[in-house]
């Protein structure tokens, strides 16, 4: 896929969109802008998680100003996308909406930082292993999504 060509629009989902669909959405608009849109959302939007704005902050990319917002209120406004990618459980994931159109759904499942016990500094090295997991997972997207590897 050319970055001349119509950019793709990519939706994640989780449950409270305060963490993984978050860091999702930053690393694809950070490292996949010229080829993606990303968005966002929760099926019961929460509030940003602190230690994932920490954890992101360190990796260079600043979410604090970013807002959750919920998945059905992104369906209702008539949005399509490309792909939906939910980064939450099975079970969650289901829980997830059709959207109308040619949407694509992904899982991808990651560990809930939200779950995560312990000091502050634990829950911060836990989220980073998270952090690094979407990472990889998104880099390998944009990956196979230059090659149309997604949309065959």
């Amino acid at each position: 896929m050319a970055a001349t060509s119509p950019k793709r629009r990519i939706l994640f989902v989780c449950i409270h969109n305060s963490a993984r669909s978050q860091m999702a959405e930053a690393f694809l608009r950070a490292y996949g802008g010229a080829w993606f849109e990303a968005e966002s959302a929760g099926l019961e939007p929460g509030t940003l998680n602190p230690t994932v704005v920490e954890a992101m902050a360190r990796a260079g990319i600043d979410i604090s100003a970013n807002r959750t917002q919920s998945v059905l209120d992104v369906y209702h406004s008539g949005k399509s996308f490309d792909a939906v990618i939910t980064v939450c459980d099975k079970a969650s994931a289901e829980r997830c909406p059709v959207f109308p159109g040619r949407t694509k759904k992904i899982a991808w499942s990651f560990r809930d930082p939200s779950s995560f016990q312990g000091s502050q500094l634990d829950k911060l090295n836990q989220t980073t292993v998270v952090r690094e997991e979407i990472r990889e997972k998104v880099l390998d997207f944009i990956g196979e999504a230059k090659q149309d590897a997604y949309w065959k």
